[in-house]
């Protein structure tokens, strides 16, 4: 239903989950990173047989994103199943995550380029970044996806207006 009201802008952000306070304010469990992981890796053959027998169909394909950087795993994992990778980190730390998510696709036969990739320039595990200095970085190494974390009660939206205007001026 959110995709249709949305005119088909729906994407389906995945991850295993770090951030303790979603786990608290949502009554699960915070188990170890890697239970989470294995629980992620069984749900993701059913959630993609789910979304292909939606009724009524999404208006596109509706887009997975996975979060995270584990090289062993989740990029794994993303080199399987996602459309859009979710990272975090300075530029260096992208720049070789990237180059293990290519060694991932290369093994299960995927190009890269399929998946486009979101970068963290603020907020959550990422420190925040000014978008004059680390926006063209993050571009070069493919990010077409930013994503600012704000959090609340007292939001301060100070560094997304930045990132909104260096976005415009593109």
């Amino acid at each position: 239903t959110v995709d249709h009201v949305s005119g088909g802008r729906v994407i389906l952000g995945l991850g295993s989950g770090w951030y303790d306070r979603d786990f608290t304010e949502y009554g699960y469990e915070l188990t170890t990173p890697a239970r989470r992981l294995d629980e992620l890796t069984r749900a993701l053959p059913r959630i993609e047989a789910r979304l292909a027998a939606l009724n009524p169909p999404p208006v596109r394909r509706m887009p997975v994103l996975i979060g995270g950087s584990g090289e062993r795993r989740t990029l794994r994992l993303v080199a399987r199943h996602a459309d859009i990778w979710h990272s975090f980190g300075d530029p260096d730390t992208l720049r070789h995550k990237a180059d293990v998510l290519r060694e991932h696709c290369a093994a299960v036969g995927r190009d890269p380029a399929e998946i486009e990739i979101s970068g963290s320039v603020g907020g959550g595990p990422s420190p925040a970044g000014e978008p004059d200095d680390l926006g063209p970085k993050l571009r070069d190494l493919g990010v077409t996806l930013f994503t600012l974390g704000v959090d609340g009660p007292d939001y301060d939206l100070t560094l997304l207006r930045r990132w909104l205007a260096w976005r415009d001026a593109q």
